[in-house]
């Protein structure tokens, strides 16, 4: 079983050479190398839109780390956040709210509307926040428990691509299909 170490890049993945430098140095570690690397970014990271397009992202990140087998680059579909949108009705009730979802399919909220700003007016609208405003740390887990994963896998395509990543990794034969 491939052992997991997170890096934490403050909401951007870092390019050109600075991210094949990451990643080799991560798949050449003298004490423990890395079997795989997996590379996880939005196409929107809060700040401003960084890729066009998952493709775009992916491809480019491709590029910038080069001919390696052991790299695979993923892309959340605007933000993180269009993986929590199948949740809606758990949102709902979390917030005290009865707005409805923004799309049938959570990857196709866009850049005007960015799923995290979903998130952020159906909490702050709703008779229920204590916040008062939607926080990252305090209700994906709220959104989460007890929910089933398999819900926004089916949902969202870019989501279910990163989880099969993982999968076939540790099992090939655990893949969702």
């Amino acid at each position: 079983m491939p052992r997991l170490i997170f890096q934490s890049q403050g909401g951007r993945v870092p390019k050109g050479e600075k991210l094949k430098r990451m990643v080799f140095a991560c798949l050449q570690d003298k004490n423990k190398p890395a079997d795989a690397v997996i590379a996880l970014t939005d196409v929107y990271t809060g700040h401003k839109i960084e890729f066009q397009s998952a493709l775009i992202a992916k491809k480019l990140m491709s590029l910038w780390v080069g001919d390696e087998p052991r790299f695979h680059p993923h892309v959340a579909l605007h933000d993180f956040e269009a993986w929590l949108l199948p949740y809606w009705s758990r949102i709902q009730q979390l917030a005290g709210s009865k707005r409805k979802t923004p799309s049938a399919n959570p990857e196709v909220v866009n850049h005007g509307k960015s799923p995290a700003y979903w998130l952020k007016e159906v909490f702050e609208t709703g008779k229920n926040s204590k916040s008062r405003s939607y926080m990252k740390t305090i209700h994906v887990g709220q959104i989460l428990d007890k929910q089933d994963l398999l819900i926004s896998i089916e949902a969202c395509p870019e989501f279910k691509s990163f989880i099969n990543t993982i999968l076939q990794l540790c099992d090939p034969a655990t893949m969702i299909p």
